[in-house]
Order: C-alpha cells, then structure tokens, then sequence
C-alpha cells in the first residue's frame, strides 16, 4: 500500500499573513523606534537617521538583518524588560491599536470561520510584534527570535534562522514539520505587501499581494495572482 497525499478539500489549510503593511498600515518595527524616539530614550538625530537608513535598506531588499535587529534592541535593552514591557503597552495603545483596520480583522475572521489555521508570519522580531498578534486574536505567530543570557534579558543577536525572505520559508517548514505537516500537505494561501517575500509567495498555494509596493503589484499582475488593497486602494 502506497501513502496518498490528502485531496484539496479534506488536507488542513493554512492563512498566512505578513504584517507590516500587510495586516497593519505601517511598519511596526520602524514605529516602535520612533516611538523611543519620542520616549527620550534614543537621540533623535542619529537613531531618526539611522532608522530610516535601515528601513530603506528593507525596502530594497538588502537589509542586514542582524544589525538591524542590534540597532532596533538597544534602546529597549538599555531601559531594562520592566521599563521595555510598559513602554510596549503605551505604544500598542497609542500607536498599534488606533491603526488596525476594520477591513484587516475581517480578513482575518473571514479565515477563522472557513476554519482555517491563521498564522502571522513577520521579519519584525517578536518582542515588537507578538503583543500585536495576540491583539489581533492570532495565536501562531513566527517572527524573528531574540537571544537572552542567563538573566532572560535580550542581547541583541538572533536566535536560530531570522524569519526574512528564504528565512520566512525555513522557518514555515520547521513550524509545520513540529505538527507533523508539510507545504505539500497543506493548501495554503499566503498575505504579503513585499517582494522581500516573494520566495515564500512563490511556495504557497495561493499566492495573495496585499496593499502590494510598486514592483510586487507588477509582477502579480504578470502572474494572474489577485491583489488585495485592504487600506487605501491604489490606482
């Protein structure tokens, strides 16, 4: 007897989402450092600088994403995880949840009630975005994991594959290989903004480009996939 792969409609399903841009309308990890900013905890001048040289580095696709993640942590590092946590839940009361779209929740609802398994799949690290998550009644959540010392505090380096670009599908396989799944066993659709994310795009069953930037929306059109405008739609 030979194993059988399940058919499209009985195998689990799978809804991914990307985050920033994707299901928020900003960019979580560049809002949290200007939001320490605005704390005082960072020079204006040179963190501002420094932040928008990085998120610009992101945006065309050639961000060093440890150093990054070194830069992002150290004002939150400096202050101590009590001083970091309290900080965090000021700005998802001021900044995240005023930002999060009607629109976004009913997507996200939209796939609970087809009864699929909902996960936010997100190249911001999780000390930034898993608060998000759990405000946006997701429960699964891959990001980008933080080293701690033998204290529990954040070091600044990363732990394991950082969840960017081929990261993103390594880190899919190893979440769904822990639940005895596999891409190939799966249909799974996948939400994103970027083309940072086209290697996972590319894998997924039913690729979505959402409030895509110039050159996604581009070669989604070239490739028949649908686009979704969940913000402001674009012409």
């Amino acid at each position: 007897m030979t194993d059988r792969q399940p058919s499209h409609a009985t195998r689990p399903r799978l809804a991914l989402f990307d985050l920033d841009h994707t299901l928020l309308p900003l960019d979580s990890d560049y809002e949290w450092g200007e939001f320490t900013i605005r704390l005082g905890w960072c020079d204006r001048d040179d963190f501002g600088r420094r932040n928008e040289a990085f998120y610009a580095d992101y945006q065309a696709g050639r961000l060093d994403v440890h150093d990054y993640v070194r830069f992002a942590t150290q004002a939150m590092r400096s202050r101590g995880p009590q001083d970091a946590a309290q900080a965090h839940a000021r700005f998802m009361r001021e900044v995240i949840e005023p930002a999060v779209r009607p629109s976004a929740l009913a997507l996200l609802q939209k796939h609970r009630d087809q009864g699929d398994l909902v996960l936010i799949i997100t190249a911001t690290n999780e000390f930034v975005t898993r608060p998000i998550a759990q405000f946006l009644g997701v429960d699964h959540l891959i990001a980008i994991e933080l080293e701690r010392d033998g204290a529990d505090r954040y070091t600044g380096e990363i732990r394991g594959t950082p969840s960017m670009r081929e990261g993103k599908v390594q880190r899919l396989k190893q979440w769904l290989a822990e639940r005895n799944l596999t891409l190939e066993g799966i249909e799974s659709t996948f939400y994103s903004d970027s083309m940072n994310d086209l290697p996972l795009l590319e894998l997924v069953n039913h690729p979505v480009a959402t409030n895509p930037d110039a050159r996604l929306r581009a070669l989604a059109r070239e490739r028949h996939w649908p686009i979704l405008d969940l913000f402001d739609p674009a012409p």
